[in-house]
C-alpha cells in the first residue's frame, strides 16, 4: 500500500562562518527551522528487495540519487545488524515544489524522509542517532530533518541542540537561479571570521547571514529580489542561496506583500515550525499502530 511523506523545506534563520577547517569544510553557528510546507515522497513496498525511483531528475543519475542513495544506505546498514525483513524494497516517488540549488534544503530533506518512513515501513528499529549518523554521509543538513526539531547548528551543521525560535510567517522567494553551495564557499571574499557565540546570546541579536554579500554581489536576481523584499519586512538569504525569505507576525501580512510583488518575483507563504511535519507524521503513524 502506497504512503505519503512529507518532505519540508528550512530556513537558516541565522548563518556564521566561524572558520574554515584543514579537510576544506567551513565551521558554522546557524539555527535551523523548518516549513509547513515542502516537497512530498511516496512509498510502495516491495517484497523483492528491490529499490525503484519513479520520478527521475533531469540531469541526475539514478544511482546518484539521494533518494536511492538514502534507501541503500538504510538497507545495507539494517542487513549488517540482522535488523532488515527479509526481501525489503520499495518503488520510491518524490512530488518536487522546492526548488534545487535554493538553499531550503529539498535534496537534504528528501534522504531524510526516506531513511526515517523506510526504517518504520520496513520495522527496522534504528533509532533517530543511527539515522543521523547514517544521514551525515550523505548531507550534513540531513541530520537536523531526521532530529525533526528546530535547532542550533555547530560544526559543519550537525552539532545541534534543540531550540524553540519564534513561529513566525514567511513569504519565501526564488530569484530564478541555482546557486550550487561550493560557488559560495570558494569565493575568496567570504567573511569566514565571525566570532563564536552562545546561542543565548545569538538568539538576542539580529539575525543576519554570513553568504548574503557573496550571493547578493555575484547573482543579481538574488541582489534584485533582496532590495524589493527589504522595502517591506526584514528579509535575510536562506543557506547559500539562492531563496530568500522575508519575515512577518502574521500570515495575511505576507499574503499582502506577495501580492504586491512583481510578476519576476515567484514565491510562496508558509510559516515557520518548531516541529517538523515529517516529525509529526511519524509520530501520527506511530500512535496508529
Amino acid at each position: 500500500m502506497m504512503s505519503q511523506w512529507p518532505s519540508p523545506g528550512k530556513l537558516n534563520l541565522f548563518l556564521y562562518i566561524i572558520g574554515q577547517r584543514a579537510d576544506g569544510y567551513h565551521s558554522l553557528q546557524t539555527l535551523f527551522q523548518f516549513l509547513n510546507y515542502g516537497d512530498t515522497v511516496s512509498i510502495t513496498p516491495r517484497n523483492d528487495g528491490e529499490i525503484c525511483l519513479l520520478t527521475p531528475v533531469e540531469g541526475v543519475e539514478h544511482d546518484d540519487n539521494l533518494i536511492i542513495l538514502a534507501a541503500r544506505l538504510l538497507m545495507k546498514a539494517a542487513a549488517q545488524t540482522g535488523r532488515l525483513p527479509a526481501g525489503s524494497g520499495a518503488d520510491l516517488a518524490v512530488e518536487k515544489r522546492l526548488p534545487m540549488g535554493g538553499g531550503l534544503g529539498g535534496g537534504s530533506s528528501n534522504a531524510a524522509t526516506v531513511l526515517v518512513a523506510l526504517n518504520h515501513l520496513w520495522g527496522c528499529g534504528l533509532s533517530k542517532d543511527e539515522l543521523a549518523a547514517l544521514g551525515l554521509t550523505l548531507g550534513a543538513d540531513v541530520p537536523v530533518f531526521i532530529h525533526g526539531h528546530a535547532a542550533f547548528a555547530e560544526g559543519v551543521g550537525e552539532i545541534l541542540t534543540a531550540v524553540e525560535p519564534e513561529e513566525k510567517w514567511y513569504l519565501v522567494a526564488q530569484p530564478g537561479v541555482s546557486i550550487p553551495t561550493p560557488v559560495i564557499f570558494k569565493d575568496p571574499d567570504l567573511k569566514r571570521d565571525t566570532p563564536a557565540r552562545s546561542i543565548e546570546t545569538l538568539l538576542n541579536c539580529e539575525f543576519s547571514n554570513d553568504c548574503e554579500d557573496i550571493a547578493r554581489k555575484r547573482f543579481r536576481e538574488v541582489d534584485a529580489v533582496l532590495s524589493w523584499l527589504l522595502e517591506y519586512a526584514p528579509s535575510r538569504l536562506t543557506g547559500t542561496g539562492a531563496c530568500v525569505f522575508a519575515e512577518f507576525d502574521t500570515e495575511s501580512a505576507a499574503r499582502q506583500v506577495l501580492e504586491q510583488a512583481p510578476v519576476w518575483l515567484h514565491g510562496f507563504v508558509a510559516r515557520g515550525v518548531n516541529t517538523s511535519p515529517l516529525q509529526q507524521a511519524i509520530l501520527a503513524q506511530t500512535e496508529f499502530r
